[in-house]
């Protein structure tokens, strides 16, 4: 099964999307700023990252670069 891991600091933005992928069927992570996001996608390898940019703690940016870094 697929994991897709959201993450944004907006939860009207990942509840709704959450929710509807996972009635599509695929597993659903998420984390409401970049520093959970990059240990969630370290800690479990999600196929699909889907990344807010602005966010506090850590932007998009940074994290996508460490989780590519690590992969």
């Amino acid at each position: 099964m697929t994991t897709i891991l959201l993450v944004d600091d907006e939860p009207l933005i990942t509840g709704p999307l959450a929710r509807a992928l996972t009635q599509a069927g695929y597993t659903v992570l998420v984390a409401h700023n970049g520093r959970d996001g990059l240990a969630l996608a370290l800690n479990q390898q999600p196929d699909i990252v889907v990344l807010d940019i602005l966010m506090p703690e850590m932007d998009g940016w940074t994290a996508m670069g460490l989780i590519k870094s690590d992969a």
